[in-house]
């Protein structure tokens, strides 16, 4: 069983009494990469939390025989879409997606993700125009968040537009 599997299984026992839920586990280069989630949202004290209850469960199973570094972040604004389940996540969210080079024609694609079908993803762009993307075709995709417009200095109007 690959390390990455022996540690999904591993958080399933750490985030079982938590509201936390593992989002991606990745192992890169050295880097051991948990990323966990929560509906509520995560604070930097949960997380600092869950990376000594990972550390010490790591440790103690001695799942990772190398030197490695241990990061434990949440998704974030724009996280990365890796697996079938984080387009289900991302349906009716503005995505990027990045074609591989063997695709003719685009091959990169911004739009509201509107289904996922077996392997089939359906981003619909800013023109209502939809494109039908084969997630085998996918090297690279996230969701995208749109910054609000920032008033003009010493305009005297604030973030919601009362002066």
């Amino acid at each position: 069983m690959a390390i990455t599997q022996k540690v999904n299984e591993m958080m399933k026992d750490l985030l079982l009494s938590s509201d936390l839920e593992l989002y991606d586990v990745e192992l890169n280069a050295g880097k051991l990469k948990v990323t966990v989630n929560s509906k509520l949202g995560i604070t930097i004290d949960e997380l600092a939390d869950i990376n000594r209850k990972i550390s010490s469960e790591l440790d103690k199973q001695d799942l990772i025989q190398s030197k490695y570094t241990l990061e434990v972040s949440s998704p974030g604004l724009e996280r990365k879409l890796r697996k079938k389940e984080h387009y289900l996540g991302a349906i009716n969210e503005r995505i990027s997606v990045k074609l591989g080079p063997h695709v003719e024609g685009e091959r990169r694609y911004v739009g509201t993700l509107v289904k996922i079908n077996e392997e089939i993803l359906t981003i619909q762009d800013s023109k209502g125009t939809q494109d039908e993307i084969n997630l085998s075709d996918v090297t690279s995709a996230k969701t995208v968040f749109e910054w609000g417009n920032n008033p003009k200095p010493g305009s005297g109007k604030t973030h919601s537009g009362v002066s």
